[in-house]
């Protein structure tokens, strides 16, 4: 079987014919394959497409088609130059090629599904090309699916942020999350309102009117954008932001309730009743009870802590229920949340909690390990 009878089966392009195949190169690993027009046949015009007389013809070209058997193939062909009434004197459209590119489109989208599964300079280095060839495979491929994508019926988007460079340089990103389609629709520079209007211009307002959910996390320019553009839409927050905002609300008012009983004279209720509040009235011990209920609180309203069993705590949560208040697992067992940059400049959130089994009553063994080492 001859190359032409191969490249004929799967490169076959109308009014073009496969010449002869000779070998080049210093060491013969390279495959030259001459590429002629059939008889009779006009060029067509690479403005309109439309067929038109010839011209002139340019100088050859070489054209780099897929390699075979580890040989670097090359088509050779000298394109016409097409005198067309339309569009004047120009270069006739090749089948193989687009452009002035001297990559056949077949090699680009073969550098193009590599470059999905190696870096691009791996891609490069084992096909024996340029790393600015990978690149301009990759474009093209881009720009193909970009034309041809179809936008009608998204109902939920999920819109995130990831960081491509050291330093606060981010990109934000806007993925399909339905549950029939999941893909990537938008890619913008940086983090910014204006980032992710450019998203919901895209789209369209149509479009944006048909979305029933939307998840992101805190960040304010996000929340602004989704709330003026898919107010509609049911918004999803983060959990992972939904759990640092109460941490950090819990925080504060613990910290305000420790500055005013200090202020006040009692500071051996914080030395001693960290852990007393937050158990069940009937396992309280006896020194338990003498340091919860030994001394009347007065708290900034007036009110008074009253006896043993009736001891509101400092969030107003009787002592008697809040043992119950969480019926089952908090947590699951080796569940936590992942590690990640913190999306607000890093002044809304603090580190990691530590969960002690004592603060919910009986559901110790359910944050794994021992309880010397207790996990979220």
């Amino acid at each position: 079987m001859q190359l032409q009878t191969i490249l004929n089966r799967v490169e076959w392009h109308k009014s073009f014919v496969y010449a002869t195949v000779r070998f080049a190169g210093a060491e013969r690993s390279v495959l030259e394959v001459e590429v002629r027009e059939r008889a009779n046949s006009r060029p067509l015009c690479s403005g309109c497409g439309q067929a038109g007389p010839g011209y002139d013809r340019l100088p050859k070209r070489r054209y780099e088609f897929v390699p075979l058997w580890a040989l670097a193939v090359y088509f050779l062909y000298a394109p016409r130059r097409v005198d067309c009434p339309r569009c004047g004197v120009k270069v006739e459209r090749l089948p193989w090629a687009q452009g002035k590119s001297h990559l056949t489109t077949t090699y680009q989208w073969f550098l193009a599904s590599w470059a999905k599964l190696l870096a691009w300079q791996q891609v490069a280095n084992v096909f024996h090309t340029s790393w600015q060839s990978v690149y301009r495979s990759v474009q093209m491929a881009v720009a193909w699916g970009l034309t041809h994508r179809n936008l009608d019926g998204i109902e939920a988007i999920g819109v995130d942020e990831v960081q491509w460079q050291k330093g606060h340089h981010y990109l934000t990103l806007v993925y399909q999350i339905d549950g029939k389609c999941r893909r990537l629709l938008h890619i913008a520079p940086e983090r910014t309102a204006r980032s992710l209007l450019s998203f919901f211009r895209m789209l369209g307002k149509t479009r944006s009117a048909a979305l029933k959910f939307v998840c992101s996390d805190m960040w304010r320019p996000y929340l602004k954008v989704i709330a003026k553009k898919a107010g509609q839409a049911v918004h999803v927050l983060d959990r992972y932001h939904i759990m640092a905002k109460m941490n950090k609300a819990i925080d504060e008012v613990r910290a305000a309730e420790a500055k005013r009983l200090k202020r006040d004279g009692y500071e051996h209720i914080l030395k001693h009743s960290r852990w007393c509040l937050l158990k069940r009235r009937e396992n309280l011990t006896q020194a338990d009870r003498q340091v919860v209920g030994g001394v009347e609180v007065q708290f900034a309203d007036g009110a008074c802590l009253p006896a043993p069993g009736r001891l509101p705590a400092l969030l107003g949560i009787p002592l008697a229920v809040l043992g119950g208040l969480f019926p089952g697992r908090v947590v699951r067992p080796r569940a936590a949340f992942a590690d990640r940059t913190h999306e607000e400049g890093g002044a809304d959130v603090g580190g990691a909690c530590r969960v002690n089994p004592e603060l919910v009553h009986g559901q110790g063994d359910d944050f794994g390990g021992d309880r010397r080492r207790p996990e979220l």
